[in-house]
């Protein structure tokens, strides 16, 4: 999710808590869009209140990669119109400037290598160092859960593995589209430390 997108949803949670009625029809609506999976579902569901469900399903959007914001719009449209409109009248004036030094140079990435393809040898330095998140960075560069499952039959032994199945996919979809820097986009929405990347892209 685009760090502005978090920004927003985290410092409206209260607000949400207040005037959102996480209903039937919302949840299923993100469910069908593969935001979010069975397991979401019953874990927000199983929450006593209102209130904690909609803390619950706060918690969960950021994770779910670049769709989830939008996908979250249009499930308040048309019971909850004005929590739309007044997240999109404040995501609309976000303009918070960018950090002194940009994620690319945290991370050590050289210009010159942004607009271009990653090597198979950036993808498998990546792939050795990302641990947990590794599916939310696939889902956020538009790979669909089935996919995640298919790296995840394919390669039952070891992670990076899987990590490289989904890498490779998602060069090969996308070709030239897939740069360095749409993936950097999709490490920093995924919260990965500058730290971790260091040496991926040299």
């Amino acid at each position: 999710m685009d760090p502005k997108h978090k920004r927003l949803l985290r410092s409206q949670r209260l607000f949400l808590a207040e005037e959102l009625l996480v209903d039937d029809m919302i949840m299923q609506y993100l469910y069908q869009e593969e935001i979010l999976t069975e397991s979401h579902l019953e874990e927000i569901q199983a929450e006593p209140s209102n209130k904690k469900k909609t803390l619950r399903l706060l918690d969960v959007l950021p994770t779910r990669g670049s769709r989830a914001f939008l996908h979250f719009i249009r499930a308040l449209e048309k019971d909850f119109p004005w929590i739309k409109d007044k997240l999109l009248r404040l995501c609309e004036e976000d303009h918070e400037s960018p950090p002194p030094l940009s994620f690319a140079v945290e991370c050590g990435v050289p210009d010159r290598i942004l607009s271009t393809v990653p090597t198979t040898q950036h993808l498998n330095r990546l792939a050795a160092r990302l641990s947990s998140e590794w599916k939310s960075v696939l889902l956020d560069l538009g790979l669909s859960p089935a996919d995640l499952y298919r790296c995840c039959a394919d390669h039952p032994f070891t992670v990076q593995s899987q990590v490289l199945a989904g890498l490779v996919m998602w060069t090969q979809r996308n070709g030239r589209e897939a740069t360095v820097q749409r993936l950097l986009q999709s490490l920093q929405a995924a919260d990965i430390p500058p730290s971790v990347l260091q040496q991926v892209f040299v």
